[in-house]
C-alpha cells in the first residue's frame, strides 16, 4: 500500500448496518495493512479546532521563561509544558526538534485515578487556553472511543470491549510546535522514526509535508490529511493486544527543504491510552500456528512505564 486509506465516522454512526459493517472492514484492513487512516465525521467543529490552534500559537509564542515555568519536575513530563529538545526517540540520544504541552485526563467520579494522575496545568496568561484545551481533549477521546469499538467489531469482540478500559484512561493531548530551524540540524529531526505507545493515536495537523510513514516494503509514504480530517495510527498496547495483526507503523516528522526552515509547524496527536490495569496479554483469537505469541503479559502501566523511560522522560 502507497497510499494512506480514507474513512468517515459517520458510516459508522449511522444507523444503516451495511455503512458500519463497511467502516469496520475498511478500518480494521488498513490497521493490519499499514497502520494508519485519514478519518473525517469527527467530533471536532471547525470553531474548535481554530480556537486551539489559536490558543497553542500563543502559549508557544510566550516568553522563554514564562513556558519554563510551567515544566513540572517529577511528572515525566506528563502534564504542562516540556521543552524543547528534551524528548528522543527509543534508541537516538538525539532530542527531536520540538517543544510541546500535555493536557491529561479531567476524571470523572474515580479519587483512586485522581490521586494517579498528575494535576493539569492552568496557564494564567491565557484564559481561554485551558478550557479549548479540555474541550478538544474530550471531543478527541469521543472520537476514538467509537474506532475502538469498530476495532473491537474487527477483532470479533463485543463491540464495547474497549469501553471500560478507556473510560478515565491515561490519554494524552499532546499539542507541539516544530520551531524554524536556524542551523544545520547535526543529526536531529523534527520527530525521529519511532512508534507510538498507546492503543491509537489521533492526530490533528498532518495538513502539509513532513509526516512519513513506513510501509512493509520499508518506503516512507508521505501521510497527508485533509483539513477536516484526523490521521489515525495503531499504538503499540493495541499491537501487543492483538499479536501484531494490527500493526504498529513506524513514523516520523522530517525537516522541510532549507527554503521553509524559517517556519514553524504545529502539530497536535490525542494519544488513547487506557488505565493502568488494562491487561495487554495478546487476545487468544490473535494466536495461531502461524502467528505463536510475540509478547510477554502485562500491563497497561507497566509498559507505559518503561517506554517513558526509554524516551528519556523518566529517570530509572
Amino acid at each position: 500500500m502507497s497510499a494512506i486509506p480514507s474513512v468517515n465516522l459517520e458510516d459508522f454512526i449511522s444507523e444503516d448496518p451495511n455503512r458500519k459493517k463497511k467502516f469496520t472492514n475498511d478500518i480494521g484492513a488498513a490497521f493490519e495493512d499499514i497502520g494508519f487512516v485519514s478519518l473525517s465525521g469527527h467530533f471536532l467543529s471547525e470553531e474548535l479546532v481554530k480556537n486551539l490552534y489559536d490558543e497553542i500559537k500563543k502559549f508557544f509564542a510566550l516568553a522563554q521563561e514564562i513556558k519554563d515555568s510551567y515544566e513540572i519536575e517529577g511528572i515525566g513530563g506528563q502534564r504542562g509544558y516540556t521543552s524543547f529538545g528534551k524528548e528522543h526517540a527509543k534508541g537516538r540520544k538525539e532530542g527531536d526538534l520540538k517543544e510541546f504541552w500535555h493536557f491529561g485526563q479531567y476524571v470523572e467520579n474515580n479519587p483512586k485515578l485522581e490521586a494517579e494522575y498528575p494535576d493539569n496545568v492552568t496557564v494564567k496568561e491565557l484564559p481561554e487556553f485551558n478550557a479549548v484545551g479540555k474541550e478538544t481533549y474530550q471531543m478527541l477521546e469521543k472520537t476514538a472511543k467509537y474506532v475502538l469499538r469498530a476495532l473491537a467489531l474487527h477483532l470479533d469482540l463485543e463491540e464495547t470491549y474497549f469501553d471500560e478500559w478507556i473510560k478515565n484512561g491515561n490519554s494524552i493531548l499532546r499539542p507541539i510546535h516544530y520551531p524554524p530551524i536556524t542551523s544545520e540540524p547535526k543529526n536531529a529531526v523534527r520527530a525521529a522514526a519511532h512508534g507510538d505507545i498507546n492503543l491509537i493515536t489521533l492526530l490533528m495537523g498532518a495538513h502539509g509535508k513532513g509526516l512519513q510513514v513506513k510501509n512493509h516494503k520499508g518506503e516512507w509514504v508521505d501521510a497527508i490529511a485533509r483539513p477536516d480530517q484526523l490521521m489515525i495510527n495503531v499504538g503499540d498496547m493495541l499491537s501487543r493486544l492483538t499479536n501484531n495483526k494490527l500493526k504498529s507503523t513506524i513514523h516520523q516528522v522530517v525537516n522541510p527543504p532549507r527554503e521553509l526552515w524559517g517556519t514553524s509547524r504545529y502539530s497536535i496527536p490525542f494519544f488513547m491510552h487506557p488505565v493502568s490495569e488494562m491487561p495487554l496479554n495478546c487476545l487468544e483469537d490473535c494466536i495461531d500456528e502461524n502467528n505463536p505469541k510475540q509478547f510477554e503479559d502485562i500491563t497497561a502501566g507497566a509498559y507505559l512505564h518503561e517506554r517513558l523511560i526509554e524516551l528519556g522522560l523518566v529517570k530509572k
